[in-house]
């Protein structure tokens, strides 16, 4: 049983000699394990965010949108003051011309 006493102290001595050498780079490797990291995450985030829709996601987000309706009867109410009206034509005409005025 001396043996394995031996090497057992031997191998833990070996140990503490080779964590107390590693424990001056500790920082360092601190420091590259946090860059590495931030370095995969940038890369998934820059993957992610330049991969298109799927098709399935695109019609179910269309589905959702509502499409603007008018009355026609709106129209054509629209349409008859602009006929008889001469003032409404005229303001129809700038409007068209410069619609930011």
């Amino acid at each position: 049983m001396t043996k394995k006493d031996l090497t057992l102290k031997t191998s833990l001595a070996q140990l503490s000699k080779l964590v107390l050498k590693l424990r001056r780079y500790s920082l360092l490797a601190f420091i590259a394990l946090v860059v590495l990291i931030y370095g995969f995450l940038l890369l998934r985030i820059n993957n992610l965010g330049s991969t298109p829709p799927s098709n399935g996601a695109i019609i179910n987000e269309s589905g959702k949108t509502k499409v603007p309706h008018i009355d026609e009867s709106v129209v054509r109410q629209l349409k008859a003051l602009q006929d008889n009206s001469v003032s409404v034509q005229t303001l129809f005409d700038e409007a068209r011309s410069n619609p930011f005025q």
